[in-house]
């Protein structure tokens, strides 16, 4: 079994894997996506969104981080593709499951599940122009309204040389509500050869678990759920209890300090609120921490609160 640390655009980014990763139980990591439109984009734009290209394409931890690109035009996804691996990515991914609103009116991710010869001379370009030994993935949904070209996507991008394909099993229209329908996934390992990982809706290890036993597939990817319980990653693979607050409100010190020294504190606000708003579905302790934090707007403000309740008895 492989565990995946799933690309969630503006709260995975490289502070998250870091800590994540730190824990354990992970072995990869998919980058937020790099946006390509129409040109071959600097080096400084994947390095600000993947650092870890500068620590050979991994984690502190030593987890390696795949670049995920998102577009529409084959010849330029190739170009950044082969960039992206030339700079120390191990392997490109291709996203078709962006569910926004703004991403799919540009013809990014989901929207592109309604067009099935697209995705294949995407793929085509793109396993193309990246060398052999380097895997060129690639996520979807099951469809964009329905499910109706879920298989015919799926034979699409596998014929046109995806090395593997990870499966969220849900449509961009069911967005992100339950349940995600694993028995899809099970039909798509039926039409192609390539291994496929299982997505969407694993909150606890006994969803792993029934995860795979309704998919058929072995590997499984992690995203909101990770966030939810930090160690989930090592409960489902290793059977250990759950993180206790305590170390909890420690990561969410360090993470803290990164992230405000990163970002100069810009964006933290925004992302620390929204890590509570998964770490509440699993520790009351959160919930309680929440409402006060969430009238919180100044960093300092928010640092203190932490470290308030990081002085309270467990």
């Amino acid at each position: 079994m492989r565990i995946i640390l799933a690309p969630m655009e503006g709260v995975v980014d490289h502070l998250m894997r870091d800590m994540l990763t730190q824990i354990g139980g992970f072995d990869l990591c998919i980058t937020e996506f790099v946006r390509v439109v129409d040109q071959l984009l600097p080096r400084r734009v994947f390095t600000r969104l993947c650092p870890e290209l500068l620590n050979g394409g991994k984690t502190p931890a030593g987890t390696p981080v795949r670049v995920q690109l998102l577009g529409q035009e084959p010849e330029w996804l190739a170009e950044n593709a082969a960039r992206a691996v030339a700079l120390g990515s191990p392997g490109v991914d291709l996203n078709f499951g962006c569910p926004a609103k703004t991403v799919n009116k540009s013809k990014g991710g989901a929207v592109l599940l309604k067009e099935t010869e697209t995705l294949y001379r995407i793929m085509q370009a793109v396993r193309s122009a990246v060398p052999a030994e380097f895997p060129v993935t690639a996520k979807m949904r099951l469809g964009f309204d329905d499910t109706s070209l879920a298989l015919d996507n799926a034979r699409a991008l596998a014929e046109a040389g995806a090395s593997e394909l990870t499966v969220h099993a849900r449509t961009k229209a069911d967005g992100y509500r339950p349940p995600a329908y694993w028995p899809w996934i099970a039909e798509i390992r039926k039409v192609i050869a390539i291994p496929v990982i299982a997505n969407g809706e694993i909150w606890q290890p006994a969803d792993a678990q029934l995860c795979r036993q309704q998919s058929g597939s072995s590997d499984i990817m992690l995203g909101r759920g990770a966030l939810a319980q930090p160690n989930l990653a090592l409960r489902i693979r290793d059977g250990v209890p759950l993180l206790p607050w305590p170390q909890v409100l420690e990561m969410l010190m360090r993470y803290s300090e990164y992230e405000i020294a990163g970002d100069k504190g810009l964006y933290y606000s925004n992302r620390i609120k929204q890590w509570f708003s998964y770490l509440r579905l699993q520790y009351p302790q959160a919930e309680v921490l929440f409402q006060q934090l969430r009238l919180l707007r100044k960093s300092a403000d928010i640092v203190l609160l932490l470290q308030q309740h990081l002085r309270q008895p467990a």
